[in-house]
């Protein structure tokens, strides 16, 4: 491979590095860093040339002077995936990781530079198939979670399939199936049948909590609205944590185009939009704890709220932001679960429209993720239906939407719901509708919207009768975001009366930390007042007050 059009720094920028890093020089052949390290500094080339070989040695890129080396690894601690190898003699900087952090949020043009580069890069290492090897057969459910688990998170990996990859057979050839899927990880190591957790640390990105956490502000659910509060407030100085149960990003990260969102008047992936945000929120210095499962809230009245998650941690907080969204609803037909990850899916990336070229394809749901995912798959060149049990897709999906499903050829059935799906071993060959059409679909996505992801909070957080948290005065509270409990917020798709759209969750998110300050401010003064009358009046005898 030639030499990459590649971003790169000017002189000025170098030299400012150097002034918080190390000049270092490096011979043809040397190592800079490689797979299954753990960490590695960020390098800016002044001369010289270094290429990035994937973990079979395969070329992807070089980088020359002004370039500079490093990915999304780098901000997030993941295991490294990829090997620098000096190919011209190389005269460099090198900064290290917690440096660089502090200079992209003290210098804005280095920070656009480098942020926009690491996501693309990591963009690119998905496309490529680096990273991670999940070996296992897809017609087993817990293989196709973990694959599922790794595309939402956005972590490099490839996918073997035994049944069909001969050589990936003789790999899990005398293992038993409930140690199945085997991983094998950057540096060699392997994992058999990990949990998300288990994987997540593996890698190094699942940050490992202390029994016991102390902080302003705990987040409970990492989507726009969550992300968007532990933006602002790290930024604002709160000690911020973010705790997910699955992965960053929620149903935003899972669409395809958010074509109404603020600044982007082309679009822009739910994938790039969430990328950016995680990092923008590492940036500041926000902590992002995946996966762990908040179990129950106990309010603290006049002191810490005291969230208590999976495996015995626990987190006290300040205050606590509730942003947890809401859960795929599935179609209630027998035997679901053996087609999903095969033929039915819940998002429709650039990996499920080259799966479903030229195939059948129906998209249940009328709000705008379906539309999108129906668009989306028929500029793919997939045969498209979107089936809807409203009469009138105006009464659920924006305009714009409605005239793409025209203008790309998507056929639209309404008052249709799916009773039964029909197919062998997963794959799908047809589904039946309620009044009892038969329509030939290979592949089904579902995007029948969500329930409340509530159901851990018990009777201490007012909800309506849905399970959406209640804020403002139908919680009886005195701030738009709060509930029925002081300190604790609501925010995005679980808030009771929410609009269902990603800025509106992040903009709820951003203003929730406002609140958050003047909640603690009040606490201090309590607490100040609290000191003035246990002192002793002035002039007084001690002990008589």
């Amino acid at each position: 491979m030639t030499k990459s059009i590649a971003r790169v720094l000017s002189k000025s920028q170098i030299d400012m590095l150097a002034e918080h890093g190390e000049e270092r020089t490096a011979e043809v052949g040397d190592v800079l860093f490689e797979v299954g390290d753990e960490t590695y500094p960020f390098i800016a080339i002044r001369e010289g040339e270094a290429k990035i070989l994937d973990g079979s040695g395969r070329e992807i890129v070089r980088h020359g002077t002004s370039g500079f080396l490093g990915e999304m690894n780098l901000l997030s601690g993941q295991t490294v995936y990829l090997t620098a190898v000096v190919t011209e003699p190389m005269r460099y900087v090198a900064v290290d990781r917690e440096t660089l952090r502090q200079l992209l949020f003290d210098d804005g043009a280095l920070s656009d530079l480098l942020l926009s580069a690491f996501v693309h890069r990591r963009e690119l290492l998905q496309m490529e198939g680096v990273g991670m090897e999940i070996v296992g057969p897809a017609r087993h459910h817990e293989t196709r979670d973990l694959v599922e688990f790794a595309r939402r998170m956005r972590l490099p990996h490839s996918w073997r399939d035994p049944d069909e990859d001969p050589d990936a057979a003789t790999l899990i050839a005398g293992i038993d199936e409930a140690e199945l899927p085997l991983v094998l990880l950057p540096g060699g190591s392997e994992l058999r049948a990990p949990s998300n957790g288990e994987l997540s640390r593996a890698l190094g990105i699942g940050l490992e909590l202390a029994p016991r956490e102390e902080v302003d502000l705990l987040i409970v659910g990492g989507g726009p609205a969550g992300l968007g509060a532990a933006v602002y407030g790290a930024s604002e100085g709160l000690d911020t944590l973010v705790v997910e149960s699955n992965v960053l990003g929620g149903q935003a990260g899972t669409s395809r185009r958010i074509e109404n969102y603020l600044g982007f008047p082309s679009g822009i992936s739910g994938t790039e939009l969430i990328s950016r945000a995680i990092v923008q929120a590492r940036k500041f210095s926000a902590r992002t704890a995946t996966p762990y499962q908040a179990l129950s809230l106990e309010p603290g009245g006049d002191g810490d709220h005291i969230v208590k998650l999976e495996d015995g941690h626990e987190v006290a907080a300040k205050a606590v932001l509730l942003s947890t969204g809401a859960e795929y609803r599935k179609l209630p037909v027998d035997n679901l679960e053996e087609y999903e990850g095969i033929s039915v899916f819940y998002a429709a990336g650039p990996p499920e429209a080259q799966l479903c070229g030229a195939a059948r394809v129906g998209v249940v749901g009328g709000g705008n993720s379906a539309a999108q995912a129906a668009v989306w798959l028929a500029k793919g060149g997939a045969l498209v239906t979107l089936l809807h049990r409203r009469a009138d897709l105006a009464e659920t999906m924006s305009a714009y939407l409605i005239d793409e499903l025209d203008r790309y050829g998507v056929a639209v059935r309404d008052r249709s719901e799916i009773c039964e799906l029909r197919g062998v071993d997963g794959h799908l060959d047809s589904v039946k509708l309620t009044d009892g059409t038969e329509l030939p679909f290979q592949f089904l996505f579902l995007f029948l919207g969500a329930s409340p992801c509530t159901g851990w909070l018990g009777d201490q957080i007012a909800r309506d009768e849905k399970g959406f948290v209640l804020t403002g005065a139908d919680a009886g509270a005195e701030g738009l975001l709060e509930t029925s409990v002081s300190g604790v917020y609501a925010a995005g798709d679980v808030r009771a009366g929410s609009i269902k759209r990603c800025a509106t969750a992040v903009g709820e998110g951003a203003t929730v930390v406002r609140f958050v300050h003047e909640h603690m401010e009040k606490l201090r003064e309590e607490y100040r007042q609290a000191d003035a009358s246990s002192a002793p009046g002035i002039g007084a005898e001690p002990g008589r007050g």
